[in-house]
C-alpha cells in the first residue's frame, strides 16, 4: 500500500494525495471480506479524495448486487500538536 493509504485497526487513512481508485479498490476489498470499511480523513482535500473513493468503490461493488450506504461521524486523533479532528465514513452493505 502507498503512504498515503495505511491499514491500522481496519481503518483505512486517506490524504489529500491519495489515488481515488487505489482507495476504492482497498474499501471493495474490505467489503467483500467484512461486509463494512471505515475510512478517515484529515483536511477538505481529504474529506474530497474519500468521497470520491467511496462513489466508484459503489461503481466496484454493484455488479456483484452490494449495494454500499455510508455513515459520517467524526473521531479525534493525538498528533505532536495536539488533538486533531477527523472525519470517518463508514461504508455498509444494504
Amino acid at each position: 500500500m502507498s503512504d498515503n493509504i495505511a491499514e491500522d485497526e481496519g481503518i483505512l487513512r486517506v490524504g489529500a494525495g491519495s489515488n481515488p481508485q487505489a482507495v476504492a479498490s482497498a474499501i471493495a476489498h474490505s467489503v467483500y471480506e467484512t461486509r463494512t470499511a471505515k475510512v478517515r480523513c484529515v483536511g477538505a482535500g481529504a474529506v474530497n479524495q474519500a468521497v470520491k473513493a467511496l462513489a466508484i468503490a459503489s461503481g466496484y461493488t454493484a455488479p456483484r448486487g452490494i449495494r454500499l450506504a455510508f455513515i459520517p461521524g467524526f473521531t479525534t486523533i493525538e498528533s505532536r500538536d495536539g488533538d486533531i479532528s477527523a472525519i470517518v465514513l463508514t461504508a455498509i452493505v444494504i
